[in-house]
């Protein structure tokens, strides 16, 4: 066993566990064990359990990047403030303003990045698991061999769960497989302009992080469409629910914390307004204050008669 499958194993078990659990479940309610409804339910079951686990993270990975959009207009001045300066001692100075401008919005360049990361076991873990059982191999906790020729046999739509786009014995299957990767595609794609268009502030737009989002925009669907048409049924059934999960837990989230100065952040000040649950400031008018009148101060005979050089 190599060091990437022993750092998986006890992931792997865990969702093998839980998939077989919700595949158990259903047939005890008897749905047929080798049918597609089972084993397409058991994904969707498995895919909630683990998305709603990872809540705590996804939230801190949307407070980091909030942090980060927050923290824009002011990196770019420091970042301005040094232009053009390449010695020691000014990349010193730049680098100790960032990190204490991180350091006071609570956040880091890797801070939103390191959620995304942890999660990263788990989604291998799901696709490890959902190829195997597709292609008639067991797994390493609950997936029996008999189970995963059930998987294997197992029909969505007239489609097996085992078939891809490029091995699809049929055109329905492949108008099935492409359906779904256009949906996984576009889900993805929606996420990501979700972000952009509604929770970042117009001071961030042409900061070097937003040009950074603006290339995932577009690159992650693109991987996501050229990968997909080699992705199983099962294992694009897993992403394209994964991906629905995503784009609504994100809606929530950034209706409720938006980024201030976002789109999102005034049309929820708006809202907060018109119920009467938030009171607008009326703007303070700088008054200009009168300048006392100097008192004129009487001039004595003796000062009177005194003459410019001092002389009486």
């Amino acid at each position: 066993m190599d060091i990437f499958a022993a750092i998986l194993w006890p992931f792997r078990w865990v969702i093998e566990a839980i998939l077989i659990t919700f595949h158990n479940v259903f047939t005890t309610f008897g749905i047929q064990p080798d049918s597609g409804v089972s084993w397409v339910a058991s994904i969707v079951g498995l895919v909630l359990v683990v998305r709603a686990a990872l809540i705590p993270l996804f939230v801190k990975q949307i407070r980091s990047q909030r942090a980060m959009y927050v923290l824009q207009p002011d990196l770019q001045k420091i970042q301005k403030k040094y232009k053009g300066k390449s010695d020691r001692d000014s990349r010193e100075k730049m680098a100790k303003e960032q990190m204490a401008l991180y350091k006071k919005h609570g956040s880091s360049p890797f801070a939103s990045c390191l959620p995304l990361i942890a999660q990263m076991p788990v989604f291998f873990s799901l696709f490890i698991t959902l190829q195997d059982a597709q292609a008639k191999k067991p797994g390493v906790g609950l997936l029996t061999q008999d189970l995963s020729d059930s998987f294997a046999r197992a029909k969505f739509l007239g489609a097996s769960l085992s078939e891809t786009f490029l091995t699809a014995t049929s055109i329905s299957v492949q108008i099935i497989a492409a359906v779904m990767i256009v949906l996984m595609t576009g889900s993805q794609f929606i996420t990501q302009k979700q972000i952009m268009a509604k929770n970042m502030n117009p001071e961030t737009q042409n900061s070097q992080f937003a040009q950074t989002q603006k290339i995932m925009l577009y690159a992650f669907p693109v991987i996501f469409l050229i990968s997909g048409i080699s992705f199983p049924l099962g294992v694009l059934i897993y992403w394209l629910v994964s991906n629905f999960w995503t784009m609504g837990q994100q809606y929530v989230v950034i209706k409720r914390m938006p980024t201030p100065g976002s789109i999102a952040f005034n049309e929820r000040e708006a809202k907060l307004i018109k119920k009467g649950k938030l009171t607008k400031e009326a703007p303070v008018e700088e008054v200009e204050e009168s300048k006392p009148t100097q008192r004129v101060q009487p001039v004595s005979k003796a000062r009177a008669k005194k003459k410019p050089n001092g002389k009486k």
